[in-house]
């Protein structure tokens, strides 16, 4: 079945007044078991990653009315599941529960004729004689008939000035309107904003910037507007063609709303000379200091720069880590020493090394860098090409390997100053690293270097000299001051608390080093790929540079507790089948390979359904999986892979043993404990409770 002949909804995914559970978890998991019945999805994948997208926002829409939502590799053709619920459910909306329910289900990659079909539904969900004529439908074929005529092809009307009854022109609003995801917030915001300008007699033109075809608004009547309504959760691109505008901003949940009221103050800010505008991206972008953002305390805004510059430096982490481990595996655990220098093999033990090149190492002490260039050459290449290629391995994982510092730093101060603030991001990252600062000076620099970008693109600069702001004087002058302050200030104090860390690390045994593994395994385990479990996971990341056996067991706890949340709920949805639904037994089946390959977040549609017993049962497991990886010195040279890096352990084999004899009992324990409580711990009495 194609994308471009199927329909988006067949009556096999239509249920009308059905009862799908009490909360939004079950008739998500429902929904998407009828898509999944059909064969256009893969009904566990498409349930986790829409309750992953149910967690940045609620989808209920408010009038009785919910669409949870979202682009997923498991969906293989766009489809659309609807459900009349009863009793209704609380999909998080301000007037009260649902009783319409949609799922959009969106493949990824899917093309722009499907995806305008989904904005099409989206805006005539906005319209109360569609949702009556959805209530009041008595039969699956109906409701069918009703989306098709909704979704299909109908010629716009032309946007025309409105004018007062004495022929004065009305305020023009031009809007912009934006989701994460791109389907169905987007688009009910830009028909909210057009029906509430409609009924105030005000004219406006919206751009919805969704997922497919974005249709950009004219030159012509963004310089005619009065004002601007960003009814967005992303940042708006191309936001300076909108510079100098007074400028409402707000989420996209306010679009859908209460769109009136963003209409009434966009028109108050058109008449008030000190209403908030739009600045250009240097400006405005830079100091995140207009509109909605300017209400965010500087607390806030760090704490935003932190996760953004972690987000951005994991896929160095990532590709670096995986490919040393890698190089390790094909050329040994001694690749990375000089040959015949700190007891590395001798150059006749080298295939893949030339001799004169390997003595040539031997005399200057160079890196493994220099080597392999001398050698990677088709031409020169020798017999051992394994050993070549994981020594290729290494020198590429040690390149990525080498950006961990100054990435963090940059995309911290880029998410507090814009573009501005990258050059000296980097570089007071790159200077830590010299210094030897580590991660903990990467972490100063970035918001060194970004409080004071920040602060300087503030600054009103005469004309001839503002268009050079951005571009030379502000990296300029703070990447100085930045390195700056590095060398002469605080670089030698950094680097000596570093060295403190470190050997108190390599100084954990016994005790000491259990409790360590207890904390990790219950961070990891609390909220399941949130900013705790984020936070424990950069702890072992960064660690992985300095290349010491304790940082190494840091890593092997985090991501063996890590490990075990979707391990046990899979355990336990095989050993007490009756204490969980068939859609959970579903999810449990999938939890086994994510389990597997170290992503937490399978657990999630576990724990959001019953987080008061789910949660703490993984914490339980957590713990003793970091206490007994800590206490057996188990180390990891990996930063993720779960079981498929095994080789990446060390001491092998002993290493393994112990990581899987921690794994084990973790995942025995979670599943016991959760098992406990919901036997004891009866669903009515939980949901009472919370």
């Amino acid at each position: 079945m194609s994308q471009q002949s199927a329909s988006l909804i067949t009556p096999e995914m239509v249920v009308l007044d059905a009862n799908l559970g009490t909360t939004k978890t079950e008739v998500i998991t429902a929904l998407a078991q009828l898509i999944g019945r059909t064969g256009r999805a893969e009904a566990a994948g498409l349930t986790a990653d829409a309750l992953a997208r149910e967690e940045k926002m609620a989808t209920g829409m408010g009038s009785g009315i919910a669409i949870p939502h979202c682009r997923s590799a498991a969906v293989q053709v766009n489809s659309l599941a609807f459900a009349r619920l009863s009793p209704k459910v609380d999909f998080g909306a301000t007037d009260g529960p649902a009783d319409i329910a949609f799922m959009i289900a969106a493949a990824e990659g899917s093309d722009d004729a499907h995806l305008e079909l989904l904005a099409k539904l989206a805006r005539s969900l906005m319209r109360s004689e569609f949702t009556d004529a959805l209530r009041s439908a008595t039969s699956s074929a109906q409701i069918v008939a009703l989306v098709d005529e909704a979704t299909a092809d109908q010629e716009e009307a032309a946007s025309t000035p409105v004018v007062t009854s004495s022929g004065a022109k009305v305020p023009v609003i031009v809007a912009v309107t934006a989701c994460p995801t791109g389907i169905a917030h987007t688009f009910m915001a830009a028909d909210g904003l057009e029906q509430a300008a409609k009924a105030a007699g005000v004219e406006i033109h919206v751009e919805p910037q969704g997922s497919g075809r974005i249709d950009w608004l004219d030159a012509s009547v963004i310089a005619n507007a009065d004002a601007a309504i960003f009814a967005a959760d992303l940042p708006v691109r191309d936001r300076d063609r909108f510079a100098g505008l007074p400028v409402i901003e707000g989420s996209v949940k306010r679009g859908i709303s209460e769109p009136e009221k963003m209409i009434a103050e966009a028109l108050a800010a058109a008449k008030n000379p000190k209403a908030p505008k739009v600045v250009s991206t240097a400006v405005g972008e830079a100091t995140g200091q207009t509109g909605a953002d300017a209400q965010l305390g500087w607390g806030r805004r760090i704490q935003q720069a932190l996760m953004t510059g972690v987000s951005y430096m994991i896929p160095f982490v990532a590709a670096g880590g995986l490919l040393i481990a890698l190089g390790f595996l094909f050329g040994g655990f001694d690749i990375n020493l000089v040959p015949g220098v700190n007891g590395a093999r001798e150059c006749g033990e080298l295939a893949w090394l030339s001799t004169d090149a390997c003595q040539a190492g031997i005399t200057a002490k160079s890196s493994i860098g220099s080597l392999v260039l001398a050698n990677s050459t088709l031409g020169n290449m020798p017999a051992g090409f394994v050993m070549t290629l994981g020594a290729v391995m290494f020198a590429i994982g040690g390149a990525a390997f080498g950006f961990l510092v100054p990435a963090l730093s940059g995309y911290i101060a880029y998410a507090l100053a814009g573009r501005p603030g990258i050059a000296p991001g980097f570089v007071g990252g790159a200077i830590s690293v010299t210094l030897g600062a580590g991660f903990l000076g990467g972490l100063v620099t970035g918001l060194v270097a970004g409080v004071l970008a920040a602060l300087m693109v503030g600054i009103k600069a005469p004309r001839w000299l503002s268009g050079l702001m951005p571009v030379v004087v502000i990296p300029l002058v703070v990447t100085f001051v930045t390195g700056g302050l590095m060398y002469f200030f605080i670089g030698n104090p950094l680097k000596m608390l570093t060295e403190s860390m470190q050997a108190g690390l390599a100084g954990m045994s016994g005790g000491s080093a259990v409790v360590l593994g207890v904390v990790l395994g219950l961070m990891m385990c609390f909220d399941l790929g949130g900013p705790v479990n984020k936070a424990a996971y950069l702890f072992a990341t960064a660690g992985l540079s300095a290349a010491t056996q304790a940082n190494f067991e840091v890593m092997a706890a985090v991501m063996a507790a890590g490990m075990v949340p979707p391990l046990a709920m899979a355990l336990a949805t095989v050993v007490r089948k009756q204490l969980f639904s068939p859609v959970e037994r579903e999810n449990g089946a999938a939890a086994w390979l994510l389990g597997a390959s170290f992503i937490s977040e399978g657990a999630i549609p576990f724990a959001a359904a019953d987080p008061l017993r789910v949660i703490p049962s993984m914490m339980a497991g957590g713990a003793v999986t970091g206490a007994l990886s800590m206490g057996m010195g188990v180390g990891l040279r990996a930063p993720h892979g779960g079981i498929f890096v095994l080789f990446a352990f060390e001491p092998l084999p002993a290493a393994i043993f112990g990581f899987l004899i921690s794994l084990v009992a973790g995942v025995l324990v979670s599943a016991a404990v959760v098992i406990v409580l919901k036997t004891v711990w009866p669903a009515k009495k939980v949901a009472t409770i919370a």
